[in-house]
C-alpha cells in the first residue's frame, strides 16, 4: 500500500473505555488491540488455532443458524435486512463474480449515483472468490472458494451521519462477546488496510483463537489510476465470515466438517476412500494454523509434525492427507460450481463462463486421478439436496446443473485426448521446456491443464515446473471484465468535451417513439456536429443503429443527418455539411427517416421477443451476449452450452410468432432501480447496466422485461412476423440467432423464391426432384470412383515394387510418377508399399498448381537407417524446393513441371541414398 494511514483512525473510543492496549505482533509486525498482553496478533499463521479450547455461551451453530443469528442481531439494532444477490454480478459490467457484500452496492451507491436501499442495512451475501483456489483443502477450511459474507453497512453522507468507526467496533464486540459469548480477553482487533472494487480504506481484522472471523472496513477512498482520492461518502463495509463463525461455535475437527456435516464422510465413501479417524484431524488441525500449508510442498512439514505427535505411520499420514485434500477440494468446488450454474452461468472460454469451467475442470481432474469419474453426477446431486433449504435455486436448476456437468465432462475428455499432440508442438516450438506463458497459453487457448502438460512433457524427457498457485494466477487474470468500447469514441474528443457543459437533451423518441417530425432549437454548432434542445433522432446504442433524416433550416434548406450519437445525456447530430454559428438559438425542424426507423423498431422489439422465447424454450441460463438491429435484419447472441437442435429453433420461432399474433402490449416505464430489480430481477440487465437511480424498463407482457434505451412498437402485433434465417455457434457457450421481422420477412421470402427459380433453371426442373436425382448420381459416381482407385492403387503398387532399384545395405528405392493430383491415392499407396517392403524408399511425384508435390516414405527397415526429412531436403534443394515431416515420412514442393521433374529426380535420389548409406 502506497498510502500513509492516519493512525488516529484506529483509536476508537471503545478501546480506551474498556482498557484495550495497542500492541505489536512479534511475528508479522502488525499493530493490534487486545485486553490482555500477548506477543502475537491472535491470527494464523502467527499463532496456532486455540479457539477449540475457548468456551462460548452458545452451543454449536450450523451455517444456516449462524447466518440467521447474525441477521437477527443486526435487525434488532436498526438494520434493514436486504435479500442476497446472485453469486454472478449481473449488475456490474466490470466484475464477473460477487466477491464481497459491498459488491452489491458498487459502484452505483458507493459513487453517490444511487441511494442505498436502506441505511443502515444488513445482508448475508453468498460470495465466490477464486484467487486462492490452489490453497483450498490444504488449510482444512481457512481457504474456501465460496462462502457467505455477513455484511452490515452504513453510508455516511456530508449531510447525514449514520455511524462509523466507533459504533462498528462496538457492534463487533457486542456480537462476539455479548451474543456468542466469546471471552473478551480472547478477541483482538488487528490494524490493516483493504482495497477492492475501486474503493479502499483502513480496517480492523477481528480474530478469536487464531481464527479471523470478521473484517471491519472503513471505506474512505476511491482508487483512481493508483491514486487515493477521498470519497464524500464514508462507508462502513464489514465482512463477517459466517462459515468461520459456525466453525468457531461447533469446534468440529475442520471447517469442512462444520460446513458440510455428514457430507464429508459421504464423499469419502462415494470416492471409495477410507475415512480418516477423528483423532487424525484433531492432531493435524493443531499445526494447520501456524504452518498455513498452501500446496503439496508445504505438506511435508505438516506430515512430519503429525507423525511425531501421533502413532500414525508416515505412509498412513501421507495417504490421509492426500485423500482429505482431494475430498475437501471436491466438496468446495462442487458447491461453487453448483452455485454458479444455478445462477445461470454457461461454461465457456470467456467471462464468468471461463471461471465456471476452471472450477469444473479441477473437479474432473481430481476424479480422473481417483478413478472415480462415475460418481460425478452423484457428487453434485448430494450437494443440491444438502443445500436446497439455504439455496433454493439449486433444486430449481438441478436438471440444468446435471446436464451441463455431463456435457462439460465430455468436452474435458476430448481436450485431454488432444493434449499429447498439442504439447509436443509446444515442446518443439519452444526448445527444451515449457515456460509459464506457454502453460497459460495451453490452458487458455486449448484447455489443457498444466499438470497434463507436465505429464506429457516428462515422457519426452522435458521437465516442466508448474507453479503451485497456477490456477489462482489464472483466476486473477480473468476476474475482471475488459473495458468496453464506448460509443463516444465515434465523436471527436473535443466535441465530447464541449457537450459535457450543456444541459441534457430532451428525448422526444422516448415520449413518443412514433413521432416523425419535430421542432427544436439549436444550442451548439461545432463543424458538422449539432446539438438541439430536444430531439426525436435516436442515437446509436443498445445494438440499435442511429437514426438518419433531415434538419430543415429556417431558410427551408434540408440538411441530411448522417449519424446520431449520445455523449452523457446530450445527443449529437452529425450533418452532411457545416452550419454557420449564427444559427445557434434558431428554431429548426427535424424529420427522421420514418420507414427506416420503423424497421429498426420492429427489429428491436423482435429481439426482445426472441430472447424471451429462447429463455422459455431453453431455460433461465439464457442471457444476451450481444445484439445488433439494422433495418434489413437483426441478430441476437445468447449464452447456451450446446448447439441448438432444429426442433429447438422451430420452437423458439413458433413461440415468437405466437406472441406476435396474440398482440401483447409492449410497455415502456420508468422505475426506481430497486423497485425494478425487486419486480423483475437481474434479468433486467441483458443489454447493459444503467448507472441511474431510475431505470427505463421495456416489458412485453408475460414474456420479457429489460432495462432498455431503445425504441419499440407498442404492440407485438406490429412486428408482423419473425423468421429465423440463421443459427451459428460463434463461440464456446454462445449461439447467434439471425432473423428478420415485419416487411423484411416478405423480402426474405422473395429472395428465397428468386434463388429457387435460379436453381430450378440451372438444374432443369423441380429443385427437390432434381436434387434427389443428382445425389443418387453422385453416390453412384463415388462408388465407381472408389473401384477405379482400387484398380489404380493395385497397378501402381505392383509397378513400384517391380521397378524398385537396389541401392546399398539392403535398401531399395523407387519413384512413382502420377499424371493426376490425387493425395488419397498417394497416401494409400505409400502406406501399402511401406507395409509390403520394409527396405523400400518410395518417392511419389504428382502435379500441383505451378509445380510438383513430392511425398517420400520409408519402410520400417529404411527408417531405422535414414531420415526422410533429411533425404527429401537434400533432394529438393537442387531444384529450389524444400520439405518437412517426420523421420519416416516427409513431403515437399518444388516449382518444376511434374513430368520433367520426375524424369530427372530418379538418378538424384539414387545418388543421395548411396552417398548416405556408404557413410554409414
Amino acid at each position: 500500500m502506497g498510502f500513509q494511514v492516519d493512525p488516529s483512525i484506529y483509536r476508537v473510543r471503545m478501546f480506551k473505555e474498556r482498557g484495550y492496549v495497542r500492541q505489536k505482533c512479534k511475528y508479522c509486525g502488525v499493530y493490534f488491540w487486545a485486553l490482555r498482553p500477548r506477543n502475537d496478533c491472535n491470527d494464523a499463521p502467527c499463532t496456532d488455532y486455540t479457539f477449540f479450547d475457548i468456551k462460548l455461551r452458545v452451543g454449536p451453530l450450523s451455517v444456516k443458524e449462524t447466518k440467521d443469528r447474525f441477521i437477527e442481531f443486526f435487525r434488532r439494532r436498526g438494520h434493514e435486512v436486504i435479500e442476497p444477490h446472485p453469486v454472478v454480478a449481473r449488475w456490474r459490467e466490470d466484475l464477473y463474480l460477487t466477491i464481497a457484500s459491498i459488491v452489491v452496492f458498487q459502484p452505483h451507491v458507493t459513487s453517490g449515483i444511487v441511494q442505498p436501499p436502506a441505511n443502515p442495512l444488513v445482508i448475508a451475501q453468498p460470495c465466490i472468490r477464486l484467487e486462492d483456489i490452489d490453497s483450498v483443502g490444504y488449510t482444512f477450511g481457512r481457504h474456501l472458494t465460496n462462502f457467505i459474507m455477513g455484511g452490515h453497512h452504513a453510508f455516511n453522507y456530508p449531510d447525514k451521519f449514520v455511524y462509523f468507526t466507533h459504533e462498528t467496533v462496538e457492534l463487533a464486540r457486542e456480537f462476539f462477546v455479548d451474543d456468542l459469548g466469546v471471552p473478551e480477553a480472547e478477541i483482538t482487533f488487528k490494524e490493516s488496510w483493504w482495497e477492492g472494487g475501486g474503493n479502499a480504506g483502513p480496517c480492523f481484522e477481528v480474530a478469536v483463537g487464531g481464527l479471523e472471523v470478521a473484517t471491519l472496513v472503513f471505506m474512505m477512498y476511491d482508487v483512481k489510476d493508483g491514486r487515493y482520492v477521498e470519497m464524500p461518502i464514508k462507508i462502513v463495509d464489514t465482512g463477517y465470515g459466517i462459515e468461520r463463525i459456525s466453525w468457531l461455535t461447533q469446534k468440529s475437527p475442520t471447517a469442512f466438517h462444520a460446513i458440510y456435516g455428514d457430507l464429508v464422510d459421504r464423499y469419502f465413501k462415494m470416492l471409495d476412500l477410507r475415512v480418516p479417524p477423528k483423532e487424525f484431524f484433531e492432531v493435524a488441525v493443531k499445526y494447520i494454523g501456524r504452518l498455513n500449508p498452501k500446496n503439496r510442498d508445504d505438506l511435508i512439514k505438516l506430515l512430519d509434525h503429525i507423525v511425531s505427535a501421533s502413532d500414525y505411520s508416515e505412509e498412513e499420514v501421507a495417504r490421509y492427507l492426500n485423500d482429505t485434500i482431494n475430498v475437501f477440494t471436491l466438496l468446495d468446488h462442487v458447491k461453487t460450481a453448483s452455485l454458479m450454474l444455478a445462477d445461470g452461468v454457461v461454461p465457456s472460454n470467456a467471462g464468468e463462463g471461463y471461471l465456471a469451467r476452471l472450477v469444473l475442470r479441477r473437479i474432473f481432474r481430481i476424479l480422473v486421478l481417483l478413478k472415480s469419474e462415475d460418481v460425478l453426477d452423484e457428487l453434485f446431486l448430494q450437494q443440491v439436496d444438502y443445500w436446497k433449504a439455504l439455496y433454493p435455486q439449486l433444486a430449481k436448476r438441478k436438471d440444468y446443473i446435471v446436464d451441463v456437468i455431463s456435457h462439460e465432462a465430455r468436452k474435458y475428455r476430448e481436450v485431454i485426448s488432444r493434449a499429447p499432440s498439442l504439447v509436443r508442438k509446444y515442446i518443439k516450438r519452444g526448445g527444451e521446456g515449457l515456460s509459464l506463458d506457454e502453460l497459460i497459453e495451453l490452458y487458455d487457448s486449448h484447455g489443457i491443464p498444466p499438470e497434463i502438460a507436465s505429464e506429457v512433457a516428462s515422457k519426452y524427457g522435458v521437465k516442466v515446473d508448474v507453479p503451485s498457485d497456477f490456477y489462482s494466477r489464472i483466476a486473477r487474470r480473468h476476474s475482471s471484465a475488459p473495458i468496453k468500447r464506448t460509443v463516444k469514441e465515434k465523436v471527436p474528443s473535443n466535441v465530447s468535451e464541449l457537450v459535457r457543459k450543456l444541459r441534457p437533451t430532451k428525448l422526444l423518441f422516448h415520449e413518443d417513439p412514433y413521432i416523425r417530425e419535430f421542432s427544436a432549437t439549436i444550442v451548439m454548432i461545432h463543424g458538422p456536429y449539432v446539438v438541439l434542445d430536444q430531439t426525436a433522432f435516436y442515437p446509436e446504442g443498445g445494438g440499435q443503429a442511429a437514426d438518419t433524416g433531415y434538419l430543415i433550416l429556417p431558410s427551408g434548406e434540408a440538411i441530411r443527418v448522417l449519424d446520431t450519437q449520445k455523449v452523457g445525456s446530450v445527443v449529437i447530430h452529425k450533418l452532411a455539411k457545416e452550419l454557420p454559428q449564427n444559427l445557434i438559438g434558431r428554431a429548426v425542424t427535424g424529420r427522421i427517416d420514418w420507414e427506416r426507423r420503423y424497421k429498426l423498431m420492429r427489429h428491436h422489439t423482435a429481439t426482445h421477443i426472441i430472447l424471451g422465447s429462447a429463455r422459455q424454450i431453453l431455460g433461465d441460463h439464457v442471457w444476451q451476449a450481444g445484439a445488433e438491429k439494422t433495418e434489413e435484419r437483426a441478430r441476437l447472441d445468447i449464452t447456451h452450452y450446446k448447439p441448438l437442435s432444429k426442433e429447438e429453433i422451430r420452437k423458439i420461432e413458433e413461440l415468437a410468432n405466437k406472441v406476435i399474433v396474440e398482440g401483447r402490449k409492449v410497455k415502456s416505464m420508468y422505475l426506481p432501480k430497486y423497485v425494478a430489480e425487486h419486480k423483475y430481477g437481474f434479468r433486467l440487465y441483458q443489454g447493459g447496466v444503467p448507472l441511474e437511480p431510475v431505470i427505463r424498463v421495456v416489458e412485453i407482457e408475460g414474456l420479457d422485461a429489460e432495462a432498455c434505451f431503445g425504441t419499440h412498437v407498442s404492440n407485438t402485433m406490429e412486428v408482423g412476423a419473425i423468421k429465423i434465417v440463421g443459427v451459428d455457434r460463434i463461440a464456446d457457450g454462445v449461439v447467434r440467432l439471425e432473423y428478420v421481422a415485419g416487411t423484411q420477412v416478405f423480402e426474405y421470402a422473395r429472395s428465397l423464391e428468386s434463388k429457387l427459380a435460379e436453381a430450378s433453371s440451372i438444374l432443369g426442373g423441380d429443385v427437390v426432384q432434381r436434387a434427389k436425382a443428382i445425389v443418387g448420381e453422385l453416390k453412384s459416381m463415388t462408388s465407381l470412383l472408389t473401384n477405379y482407385r482400387k484398380l489404380i492403387l493395385s497397378s501402381l503398387t505392383k509397378q513400384a515394387l517391380a521397378e524398385a532399384e537396389y541401392v546399398a545395405e539392403g535398401i531399395k528405392a523407387g519413384v512413382i510418377c502420377l499424371s493426376i493430383s490425387d493425395k488419397n491415392i498417394v497416401r494409400e499407396l505409400l502406406i501399402k508399399l511401406s507395409s509390403l517392403a520394409s527396405e523400400l524408399v518410395a518417392l511419389a511425384v504428382m502435379p500441383a498448381s505451378s509445380g510438383s508435390l513430392v511425398e517420400l516414405s520409408l519402410g520400417s527397415k529404411a527408417a531405422g537407417i535414414l531420415d526422410a526429412r533429411e533425404v527429401l531436403n537434400n533432394l529438393l534443394s537442387k531444384y529450389g524446393g524444400k520439405g518437412g515431416g517426420k523421420k519416416d515420412h516427409a513431403s515437399g514442393f518444388v516449382r518444376k513441371d511434374a513430368s520433367k521433374f520426375c524424369s530427372e529426380v530418379r538418378n538424384d535420389l539414387l545418388v543421395i541414398l548411396r552417398n548416405k548409406l556408404c557413410k554409414l
